[in-house]
């Protein structure tokens, strides 16, 4: 039931002609309360996707009583045309549910740079067939409708004390850390302010889907909304609330990493005894980002030497000559070293764990990653841009 699991919420997710394929391509979330508070992180992207431009001033009062998603078309480098379109999505779903369009958070995704009435029309005419097609068991629909190189929808419920947190999430593609990545849409009955809403969001955002860099690629639309109802009419312990808010971010963007466009690995990168949790996050996203590391482990090469090079770039607290790599379970690097034989390391499997042991504190951090593939340059060179 994804977002519609907790209390409180409706959704839906319907065709509305913007995808070629037929399938959903929009889809309504709305909170009916009581609470309507609410909080979003978006792109840091200096391009900013028109649906982008307009939740970033709707949000500032705290007040999210419903969210606009739709695929098929970023909306994004459509000039004054592409604003007023989300201006009346925004007026449009606002007047069918009779509140305040300052109050509708809009999403796009797709390609940048399109858009046309006809784009308008299809959008503003899915809105209402979501908005009509309303339901306390619509989660998975509008998951599905948010959805573009994604090969499967990707949700996530946890269960409180007497509370719950539901969320959605679409990206394949574009997977870069900015203070939020993709298309995310959580949903809590717990009571919260939206001041505490915004805490929680930005914290576990900070954790989850900023430490997930597939590709390097910072999309222009990325949102992520926290839509609170306080229909369960419990106040959680606020360190509770704040854990699994996380743990449901952490739990998304693994299902975001594990379904990134073309790959053969899902990469986790560990990095311990940092001196910082920044130096840890610097090291972890230095080697994420080296694409000699990615195309190794595409090959089932456990080239550690990539690592070293990567982390040497950075500008973290540690000697190069003092770090250990373990790879899948086997130190293949020690003290900036061989160690291990690297025939011991067994890279087929999917799931791959990268340890890098700075040796210079008690810090850590995780970042998730991809390989870097033949399907993944396939796919992004085949695809309409």
């Amino acid at each position: 039931m994804s977002v519609t699991a907790p209390a409180g919420f409706e959704a839906a997710g319907v065709v509305a002609g913007l995808k070629s394929t037929g399938k959903p391509d929009v889809a309504v979330i709305v909170n009916r309360g009581p609470l309507k508070a609410g909080a979003a992180v978006y792109t840091s992207n200096r391009a900013k996707a028109n649906p982008v431009l307009w939740s970033q001033e709707a949000i500032k009062g705290g007040v999210v009583e419903a969210v606009v998603l739709n695929s098929g078309g970023a909306n994004c480098f459509t000039g004054a045309f592409g604003f007023q379109t989300t201006h009346q999505t925004a007026e449009r779903a606002a007047e069918l549910l009779g509140v305040g369009a300052i109050g509708v958070q809009v999403c796009s995704t797709g390609l940048i740079g399109t858009g046309d009435e006809a784009f308008r029309a299809k959008v503003l005419d899915g809105t209402e067939k979501a908005i009509a097609a309303l339901s306390a068991d619509g989660g998975e629909d509008a998951a599905r409708a948010i959805m573009t190189t994604d090969t499967v929808p990707k949700m996530s419920v946890l269960r409180g004390d007497g509370w719950s947190i539901g969320g959605i999430a679409k990206g394949a593609g574009m997977l870069a850390p900015g203070l939020a990545t993709m298309l995310v849409v959580i949903t809590t009955d717990a009571v919260l302010d939206s001041a505490q809403a915004d805490a929680h969001l930005r914290e576990a955002t900070r954790v989850s889907f900023d430490r997930l860099d597939s590709d390097g690629c910072m999309s222009t639309n990325d949102q992520v909304t926290l839509l609170v109802s306080g229909a369960s009419g419990v106040v959680p312990d606020e360190t509770a609330f704040a854990d699994a808010l996380a743990e449901v971010c952490r739990d998304l963007a693994r299902q975001l990493q594990a379904d990134a466009e073309g790959a053969s690995h899902a990469i986790t990168i560990e990095v311990v005894n940092a001196a910082s949790e920044d130096d840890a996050v610097e090291v972890g996203r230095s080697v994420a980002r080296n694409n000699l590391f990615k195309a190794a482990v595409f090959g089932n090469d456990p080239n550690w030497g990539r690592v070293l090079a990567a982390i040497g770039t950075t500008e973290a607290d540690f000697d190069p000559y003092d770090v250990d790599v373990l790879m899948n379970g086997v130190r293949v690097c020690s003290g900036g070293g061989p160690d291990r034989p690297r025939e011991e390391v067994d890279l087929t499997p999917r799931d791959t764990h990268v340890v890098i042991d700075l040796r210079v504190g008690t810090a850590t951090a995780t970042i998730l990653t991809n390989d870097l593939t033949h399907d993944y340059v396939h796919e992004n060179s085949a695809y309409s841009s």
